[in-house]
């Protein structure tokens, strides 16, 4: 749990109520490490408060480390970062790291750590690099020579971690290094905190709670210590249990809750339309245990440890994570996180920043349009048997300058407003796929008839606009994925096109998943795999493998000991039809 500055300085204040509060948060969670913070936003503590609130929670058998959280002061309701290029401040921080260096020999950094100033001072430093290119090289040196310095100096036994936030789109554009600063500070947690889709403004998808965490786990192997989710911005009590669930589901070996104050407010259930059915996260349950033990109603703290305690039945079962391979490059950004909507179109994702050249599927999104040598990467995949993947913002990005080499698909100009849908393959009508709406825009993409083929096409006013295209190249086949103008519009594409689609980005994969949009599935390399439901309502899906059997691992509220028999399909493997319950997931191990 980490506890911010102001309540470290009102705990030091005020024993009595540090003494109740703690009484009242242990009862509840079992907490076993607390982050006690030095500074934030131009507030620091004094050794006096930062020693007697550590001695108080070492004396409850509880371990010990710092915080510091780099954040500038005002902002108006906008974060802020310090101006590292103000005297006045970096000397600041050499004495904040040192002071927080002598009190804890582990101090983890919140996701403060970036730059957003535009100073006189910052533009004079600049010069006639990009923000971007000024930013990265200011930060590892703050990093080496402000903060990590002055600490080793105060404490040579001191380890510093940087938690990454969960705006992993933007990191280069503020100064985030996901190449250097692991290898600069040695340990890395990561922010998944993805609150509420529609009423923050961050574009943030529940997916990512998961997919950021595999992320950073492919960057630094190994050295990923743990996930950091708060209850901040959720319409429901459900979203935070969810967020928790899948940091777990990302085999995180630790969570930090930020922050103590909040753990210990009234748990509002918020608007819960299924609140009747039988869901893997009980509220009303949860009120009826908390009132029967504490006499009272729940708390987050309640929730938290309901929702890790039901995932903690299960997420020992589960093996190494499994999914589409995307590569991401370093210092990368585009088509903000379109994987995380992927993931939530039913589709493993295992997003890393180096080439997964044993994987037989790779998707590509413009991020790989930074790397220099993504074109040589794609024609050695190709010719070796590997199937490639790009979307329609990579092939614009890359269509005037080399792409020719592979394919002659272009991306016009053109927008088209699609309501109808097809699936097929070579010459003729194809298939006419159930599930017509409102008009989607896309892109037009002009291709070379007989060469490239349309295995996704959409109709608009009579006219063709391929989604899926593909060409052989070598042993491999290349497809350009159409993307919508909207990407949250692909959660808009009808079920039957979704599962021609999964069809081709999960090949390779146990476990394929047909339904509805926003159910997610996580699949494991032990035959274990789970299914997640973000939808208000129950959903209907079938999963297809190659297993007869299935048999149902505890989840939650919705465990069940039945084995599951599978219906043998005409391609050969077996399919099972199931129900989700809403803001649920079930959990299963292939027979």
């Amino acid at each position: 749990v980490y506890i911010p500055v102001n309540i470290v300085q009102r705990m030091a204040a005020h024993p009595g109520w540090m003494k109740s509060s703690w009484r009242t948060l242990r009862r509840r969670l079992p907490v076993n490490e607390v982050f006690i913070e030095s500074f934030r936003g131009g507030d620091t503590a004094t050794g006096a408060e930062l020693e007697r609130v550590k001695r108080f929670f070492q004396a409850q058998g509880v371990q010990t480390a710092g915080g510091i959280a780099w954040a500038g002061p005002g902002g108006h309701g906008q974060f802020r970062s310090l101006c590292y290029t103000d005297p006045g401040t970096r000397a600041m921080v050499r004495r904040v790291s040192a002071l927080t260096a002598r009190h804890f020999n582990q101090i983890i950094l919140d996701d403060f750590f970036f730059n957003n100033t535009k100073t006189a001072t910052d533009i004079a430093a600049k010069g006639q690099q990009s923000w971007a290119q000024f930013r990265l090289r200011l930060m590892d040196q703050v990093a080496r020579r402000l903060v990590l310095a002055p600490a080793r100096a105060a404490n040579p036994k001191v380890r510093i971690i940087i938690k990454f936030p969960n705006w992993y789109p933007s990191f280069p554009g503020l100064g985030y290094d996901l190449a250097q600063e692991p290898k600069i500070f040695g340990e890395i947690w990561t922010g998944d905190e993805t609150r509420d889709p529609k009423i923050t403004d961050q574009q943030l998808q529940q997916y990512e709670s998961y997919e950021i965490f595999r992320y950073c786990e492919n960057v630094a192997p190994g050295h990923n210590g743990g996930g950091w989710v708060d209850p901040y911005d959720v319409r429901y009590v459900d979203r935070y249990a969810e967020q928790l669930w899948d940091t777990m589901l990302a085999k995180a070996p630790a969570i930090n809750l930020f922050e103590y104050t909040d753990l210990l407010r009234p748990a509002r259930p918020g608007q819960r339309r299924w609140k009747h059915q039988r869901t893997s996260f009980d509220y009303a349950a949860l009120v009826r245990r908390c009132r029967r033990r504490f006499g009272a109603a729940p708390l987050t703290a309640d929730v938290a440890d309901d929702a890790l305690r039901s995932m903690d039945r299960l997420v020992g079962k589960l093996g190494r994570p499994l999914g589409l391979a995307s590569y991401r490059p370093y210092q990368s950004s585009g088509e903000d996180f379109l994987r995380d909507i992927v993931g939530m179109i039913g589709v493993p994702v295992e997003m890393t920043p180096h080439w997964p050249a044993q994987a037989k599927t790779v998707l590509l999104t413009t991020t790989a349009k930074f790397d220099p040598g993504i074109l040589a990467r794609m024609q050695r995949a190709l010719a070796s048997g590997q199937n490639v993947i790009i979307t329609s913002g990579l092939l614009r990005a890359l269509q005037n300058h080399g792409f020719d080499t592979l394919d002659d698909m272009r991306v016009t100009h053109s927008v088209m407003a699609v309501d109808n849908y097809y699936a097929g393959f070579g010459a003729g009508a194809g298939q006419r796929l159930p599930g017509a709406g409102a008009p989607i825009l896309f892109p037009a993409v002009r291709f070379d008839t007989n060469e490239d083929w349309a295995v996704v096409r959409g109709l608009a006013h009579g006219r063709s606009a391929p989604l899926l295209l593909m060409d052989r190249y070598g042993k491999g086949e290349l497809y350009v994925w159409t993307m919508p103008e909207n990407l949250n519009n692909l959660y808009r594409l009808p079920p039957a096109v979704l599962n021609v689609l999964r069809r081709y980005l999960c090949a390779g994969l146990p476990v394929r998943l047909s339904g509805p949009a926003k159910v997610s599935l996580y699949e494991y390399g032990n035959g274990t795999f789970v299914v997640e439901s973000f939808r208000s309502r129950a959903a209907r899906i079938r999963l297809q493998g190659a297993f007869a059997r299935l048999q149902p691992l505890s989840s939650g509220q919705l465990a069940s000991g039945k084995t599951l028999r599978g219906v043998a399909t005409a391609g050969g493997g077996y399919r099972y039809n199931l129900t989700v319950p809403p803001h649920s997931y079930l959990a299963f191990q292939e027979r």
